[in-house]
């Protein structure tokens, strides 16, 4: 029965997270928010709130190594699998905002999130403080002195739902995340007693793995439909919400600990993290200029297949 929570759990936290990032969209434009603004706010929470809602539920739950395991797994599956295979369908070519704001601050965040959980093992609610504090600033830099970086990311085929659409949207939405969240932990926690595994190898896996389809179905929809190509900053930007608001929300509601069981988190999954993230800036360079193509997404795929074979192993 683990399996089977676990298929439907990550079922409805992709339809979830689809039909809640729809209704923020047509709320926006009903409301007449600039997208610059609900792209940045409410649409990166909306995709992140798979992440947000498996780490907090878990810190609560007690699988502190689940929550922290799915942030650094998803962080990893973003950038070698979901990127990695996207390059391999489409080159993309890359903005000159990424070496300047997006990965500077992406490495920022990926080396504060290690100082805090590396030396005391816990992410104490003052440091989850610091970290969300971190991403309003940066939200605030963004939208004050970048605005044309990011003004090119945002969705041009969005329509206006009407209302009652939109209320129906964010119910579904809202109820599909919480019981997909509920029967994911259930299954993984589950799953990872009965093959004797701590639930931190479950979630830099499985879980890491669940909660960044939606992103990975976005970007190969996009390459399918011919659409110009998703923006690296997409990307990273998703990386920087997942430390700097899933896991600082997290700490504030709960300090995060990092167990006896899940030490693999520090000692081995946190710096293919930091390694896979600093590799970016390299492959945008190299051998083309501000460019990623198919050779840089069989190199960031293979990466990732090792990491799982070595945190599996």
């Amino acid at each position: 029965m683990s399996i089977v929570y676990i298929i439907i759990g990550l079922l409805l936290l992709v339809l979830g997270g689809n039909w809640l990032l729809k209704a923020a969209v047509g709320l926006s434009l009903r409301l007449d928010i600039p997208k610059i603004v609900i792209g940045m706010t409410v649409v990166s929470f909306a995709t992140s709130a798979p992440e947000l809602i498996v780490s907090v539920k878990s810190a609560l739950n007690g699988a502190t190594g689940l929550a922290v395991g799915n942030v650094i797994g998803s962080n990893i599956a973003n950038l070698g699998l979901v990127l990695g295979i996207t390059v391999i369908l489409s080159k993309i070519e890359v903005q000159r905002s990424f070496y300047v704001t997006d990965w500077p601050v992406m490495m920022i965040a990926s080396i504060m999130l290690y100082f805090f959980i590396a030396f005391d093992k816990i992410i104490q609610q003052y440091e989850g403080v610091i970290l969300f504090t971190t991403l309003i600033v940066f939200l605030i830099y963004l939208l004050r002195f970048q605005k044309q970086a990011v003004v090119d990311e945002m969705p041009e085929d969005d329509e206006e739902l009407p209302l009652f659409k939109v209320v129906l949207f964010l119910a579904i939405g809202g109820v599909s995340l919480w019981g997909g969240s509920e029967l994911l932990i259930n299954g993984s926690v589950s799953l990872a007693k009965n093959l004797g595994v701590s639930d931190a190898i479950i979630g830099v896996t499985v879980v890491s793995v669940g909660t960044s389809i939606p992103e990975l179905a976005a970007s190969i929809i996009a390459v399918l439909k011919k659409e110009k190509a998703i923006s690296l900053g997409n990307l990273i930007g998703s990386n920087i919400f997942n430390i700097l608001a899933v896991l600082g929300i997290t700490a504030m509601i709960t300090p995060i600990e990092v167990k006896a069981d899940a030490l693999s988190l520090i000692n081995h999954d946190i710096f293919w993290m930091l390694g896979i993230s600093f590799a970016i800036l390299p492959l945008v360079f190299f051998p083309k200029g501000l460019r990623l193509g198919w050779r840089d997404g069989i190199i960031l795929l293979i990466a990732y297949i090792i990491f799982v074979y070595t945190t599996i192993t």
